[in-house]
């Protein structure tokens, strides 16, 4: 299972599936290899729907903005 969670304040965002996963870490920038933070905003979020992110996904960003203009959040595995 995939986690997502606001970076700044480690608020539980929701769960991903292996494809959302791969389908976010695929279009956002990373740092290193080991990277698993990403900075995002309704332009990102934009973005990702344009190049075809599930709708699944796509909302639960948008959720998590809840009318901020930027975000950071991280992903994480959980057993």
């Amino acid at each position: 299972m995939i986690m997502l969670f606001d970076n700044q304040t480690g608020a539980e965002l929701g769960k991903i599936d292996e494809a959302q996963l791969a389908f976010l870490t695929g279009s956002l920038e990373e740092e290193s290899a080991a990277d698993r933070d990403y900075y995002i905003n309704s332009a990102t979020i934009d973005l990702l729907q344009s190049q075809g992110a599930d709708a699944g996904l796509i909302a639960l960003l948008r959720q998590a903005m809840a009318g901020r203009d930027e975000m950071e959040i991280r992903w994480a595995t959980s057993d």
